[in-house]
């Protein structure tokens, strides 16, 4: 491998490598000399920019946690627009798309990746987890306050079962992740009081 082979924006494009083995091969196979075979460059170009592999691996799950925020962000605004039950399960659907939940395995089985995680910010420890959370709990806030979830749902109930169970159903992606006929009704019976009650 050519160690003076130069990389525009060296770290996006290793984060990128590292996805493509994480996707393909699983935490397992997700090794510094395989995304740095991955990006094309030598082992040395990922330690010039990260101290060590976790400290890599901790970037690249906050780097993409981070691009999780414009889908939330595109949940709360749909607050008040088409159904409740129609924005959670499209915001399943891209929270819990493939990159999320192939790095959740990667942060469940990496000790030193979690205590990183937890350094780095509060939560972090579990941050595509959290980032969800706080993008479902957000958006049941909002649609409470709008009155198209009841005054005395319990937000912080509704939206553990979302993300757990939301989990749950993309976790086993073979053949596939779940339709999004599944996800909806998934999605409709968990609120399916909160919605039908008006509010107090």
């Amino acid at each position: 491998m050519p160690t003076g082979m130069h990389l525009r924006d060296a770290r996006q494009q290793l984060f990128d490598a590292a996805e493509r083995v994480l996707l393909r091969d699983g935490p397992s196979g997700l090794t510094s000399r395989a995304v740095t075979d991955e990006a094309g460059c030598a082992k040395g170009v990922l330690h010039r920019h990260f101290t060590d592999f976790d400290t890599f691996l901790a970037d690249l799950v906050l780097d993409r946690a981070a691009r999780l925020e414009t889908q939330a962000s595109a949940l709360r605004e749909s607050a008040g627009t088409g159904t409740v039950a129609d924005n959670l399960t499209d915001a399943l659907n891209i929270l819990f798309g493939p990159v999320p939940v192939a790095i959740i395995p990667l942060i469940t089985f990496r000790d030193e990746l979690r205590t990183r995680l937890r350094q780095s910010r509060p939560g972090g420890g579990i941050a595509i987890l959290a980032q969800a959370t706080n993008a479902i709990s957000s958006y049941l806030a909002d649609e409470r306050v709008l009155g198209r979830v009841a005054a005395d749902a319990d937000i912080d109930a509704l939206t553990l079962s979302l993300v757990g169970g939301g989990h749950l159903l993309f976790a086993d992606r073979d053949p596939g992740p779940p339709s999004k006929d599944v996800v909806g009704k998934f999605v409709t019976a968990v609120i399916a009081d909160a919605v039908q009650r008006r509010p107090a």
